[in-house]
């Protein structure tokens, strides 16, 4: 009995980012055919994580902005009625008319206006906290954007790369049906027996099995694609490009020093130690006095002797407010502030650590997977020769044709490991841009 050879494709796996909308918005038009830059501007319109984000930065935005109000007076307008019933009254004599100190009805008008003259620096920390978090939001849009991104990145080669593994899988079929035929030549010349055409036929089974798994994988991969796209409709995502072997040099120590200054994740580590400190100095500043000064401009009633009589009053006032004792809120405040900010610290420490060892893996993949690729192409030529020998051999009648479909399957194997060298060092490329914060959209 035959033993059927193993064969495996090993695919890279999508990380792919779940959108939580339940409508996602409309993406761009997609032309007939998607190149990778192609596929990754459509990618980053459509997603409405992109969107959810941005408007984040919006409302920080706003917050940052009302955050200046506190710079600004405060003005206010302010209108009342009032019935007072009894109102003290005076009667000097029983027969004389009872006077009245105060009117029934009370009327007031007036425009109020505040201004905080000194607090010790407390409305800068409010406005240097709320920037602080908007550049936060928005560096978290860099990091979704260049996931986003690398998740179409992967999606357009795996397509790309069953789409050339099944050409080799077609190539093999071809080949081991043409050799079948010449084995129905040689059964029918007496030369060689049935055993001979069935064992081909088995191969040739086995081939198209593979095939089969492969055109499967490839259907997943457009549903992939097509959900980052938020193109539920497409059975076929158009997607076209070269898969081919193009080496780049790598300096690690550049890499490294380019990660440390560009990786959006230090960045976002280095942003939550930055509001971990202003929020320190906003606390700090919380309890320190303040002065304000206010103004009342407005119309009344009840002055001597008219009580009814509306007219203009004013009221000045300057105040000056000193914290004494809050129950030891702010000095518990500052002891959170602070642990938080030795947190946020250490953040920053693992965070470069992850980082250096990013690169370091990416680099480390890219040198296996171009000695892989060198592999490959060795394994090709002596598989090729292989076959060719083979082949000689079975046709003079030295060899066996077990030999010849051996060759066949090693000579596909060795094509396939070929493509997945590519695959693996074409991802590595992004990979290592990835590691080293470089922008790949």
């Amino acid at each position: 009995m035959l033993s059927r050879p193993t064969f495996a494709v090993p695919l890279v796996a999508l990380g792919l980012l779940t959108a939580g909308a339940a409508h996602a918005q409309q993406g761009p038009i997609i032309a007939d055919s998607l190149t990778l830059d192609g596929t990754i501007r459509s990618v980053l319109d459509a997603n409405p994580a992109i969107t959810t984000l941005e408007e984040e930065v919006n409302a920080a935005t706003s917050r940052v902005t009302q955050s200046r109000g506190g710079f600004l007076p405060q003005i206010t307008g302010t209108a009342t009625y009032t019935r007072i019933d009894p109102v003290v009254k005076l009667q000097l004599s029983p027969e004389g008319p009872a006077f009245q100190f105060a009117p029934n009805n009370n009327y007031d008008a007036h425009i109020t206006l505040q201004y905080g003259l000194l607090d010790f620096g407390k409305k800068d920390a409010t406005y240097n906290l709320a920037e602080s978090r908007r550049l936060t939001a928005v560096d978290q849009i860099n990091v979704t954007r260049r996931d986003l991104a690398y998740s179409a990145v992967q999606a357009y080669y795996n397509i790309l790369f069953v789409r050339e593994s099944i050409r080799v899988q077609d190539a093999q079929i071809a080949s081991l049906q043409q050799h079948q035929r010449e084995m129905e030549k040689r059964v029918e010349g007496g030369v060689s027996t049935r055993f001979d055409v069935t064992t081909t036929q088995v191969r040739i089974t086995q081939a198209q099995n593979t095939r089969i798994d492969l055109q499967n994988q490839l259907r997943n991969q457009q549903v992939q694609l097509a959900r980052l796209l938020h193109k539920p409709e497409y059975v076929e995502v158009p997607v076209r490009g070269v898969f081919a072997y193009q080496p780049q040099a790598i300096d690690l120590n550049g890499a490294l020093a380019q990660a440390t200054a560009n990786r959006p994740e230090i960045k976002l580590a280095r942003d939550a130690e930055q509001t971990a400190n202003l929020n320190l100095k906003l606390i700090e500043r919380s309890n320190l006095p303040l002065l304000g000064i206010g103004a009342q401009l407005g119309a009344k009633n009840g002055y001597q002797p008219d009580l009814d009589r509306i007219r203009p009053n004013s009221v000045g006032v300057v105040q000056l407010s000193v914290p004494i004792y809050d129950g030891n809120k702010n000095k518990n405040q500052r002891v959170e502030a602070l642990a938080n900010i030795r947190g946020s610290q250490a953040r920053i420490q693992d965070t470069e650590e992850q980082v250096r060892a990013d690169v370091r893996q990416a680099a480390n993949n890219l040198e296996s997977s171009t000695a892989r690729y060198d592999n490959a192409l060795l394994q090709i030529n002596q598989a090729t020769d292989a076959l060719t020998r083979a082949k000689a051999r079975y046709r003079y009648g030295v060899g066996n044709n077990l030999d010849v479909l051996d060759a066949e399957t090693s000579l596909a194997q060795a094509r396939l490991a070929r493509l997945q060298a590519i695959y693996n060092y074409t991802l590595g490329q992004y990979q290592l841009k990835r590691a080293t914060g470089e922008q790949i959209w």
